[in-house]
């Protein structure tokens, strides 16, 4: 069943044109004008109770737009939006109540106090009695290793701990759906995971609708059951993401530094370049080969160091726009 509805959703904001001259800026600030910024053209999707969406496009493709009308920030131009049975923008007060919200590094969190203490305004603030909420509060922080830095003050915690800090918040009062924006922008390698492994379990424990908006091919391939791609305010795709992956981003390139020189090195659907024989680029067709299987062979010759880099989303959004 859906807990999300967009239909036809379209948003326009009017900006100022500005001349690039000085007399040009000299002269709109008598008489101005103004152009109609299209950032979202009439997108349509739904999203059932207790699943994971993720949903990707390149900058300025109206996933952020989106997001913020979702959560009742922004009202739309035209469309009709249903969340849990209520309306973003005029039903507010209700219905925040029942969302959590991450927007990448922007803190939910008092600067100058602990985590901790925000933790505890937002018990206050979603009525959350005590028994729930020290087994919830214990529950995230263990999940998401911060028990070690709740009580530090927000200013003095690292990028990552923040995030982190700010997830906890969100998930808090236990609410139906979840909108995280960029919520892994920052991290190193283990917290990502962490968190990636995170919301895949709270999603399973507590059947909670999230919705992830992120430039990492893995943060989606890792948690999401289904990817919708944004791209210049048009929904250019909504399914499965192997099947975006397969017909969109089949190729790798694997970078490695062996112990052992490496004198050739043939498998089909990869060619690769060497530097030196101790260090190669390989580049996959993961149509014709896997990567596992050129992995162990590389294996052969005693890894250092080696690195696997996917197409990026914004490639990913240039093939199919090109198609």
């Amino acid at each position: 069943m859906a807990i999300i509805s967009v239909k036809n959703l379209k948003k326009n904001y009017k900006r100022v044109k500005r001349k690039p001259t000085l007399f040009g800026a000299f002269k709109s600030m008598f008489m101005r004008e103004h152009e109609i910024i299209r950032a979202l053209k009439g997108i349509s999707f739904t999203v059932d109770e207790g699943e994971i969406l993720g949903m990707i496009g390149p900058n300025g493709a109206g996933k952020s737009t989106t997001v913020k009308i979702l959560t009742g920030i922004l009202v739309p131009t035209s469309g009709k939006v249903n969340v849990a049975g209520y309306n973003p923008w005029r039903d507010r007060v209700e219905y925040v109540k029942n969302i959590g919200v991450v927007f990448g590094q922007k803190s939910h969190m008092w600067w100058m106090l602990p985590p901790e203490s925000s933790f505890k305004m937002y018990k206050e603030l979603y009525n959350i009695d005590d028994k729930d909420y020290k087994r919830r509060l214990d529950y995230l922080v263990d999940m998401l290793d911060v028990r070690k830095v709740i009580q530090t003050p927000v200013r003095n915690l690292s990028l990552g701990e923040r995030i982190k800090c700010n997830i906890v918040a969100a998930f808090l009062h236990n609410p139906k759906i979840v909108f995280l924006d960029e919520p892994t922008i920052g991290l190193d390698v283990e917290s990502k995971h962490r968190v990636r492994k995170f919301l895949k379990e709270i999603n399973k424990e507590y059947n909670t609708t999230i919705i992830l908006t992120t430039h990492d091919m893995i943060d989606i391939e890792q948690t999401c059951d289904r990817v919708v791609v944004i791209d210049k305010g048009i929904l250019r795709y909504d399914g499965e993401l192997e099947y975006l992956k397969k017909k969109y981003a089949w190729d790798a390139i694997i970078k490695a530094r062996v112990r052992k020189p490496v004198k050739s090195l043939r498998m089909n659907g990869v060619s690769y370049t060497k530097k030196d024989d101790y260090n190669l680029v390989f580049r996959i067709d993961t149509r014709k080969a896997s990567i596992g299987n050129l992995v162990n062979r590389i294996a052969k010759y005693g890894i250092i160091d080696l690195t696997v880099e996917e197409p990026s989303i914004e490639e990913v959004v240039r093939r199919m726009y090109n198609e």
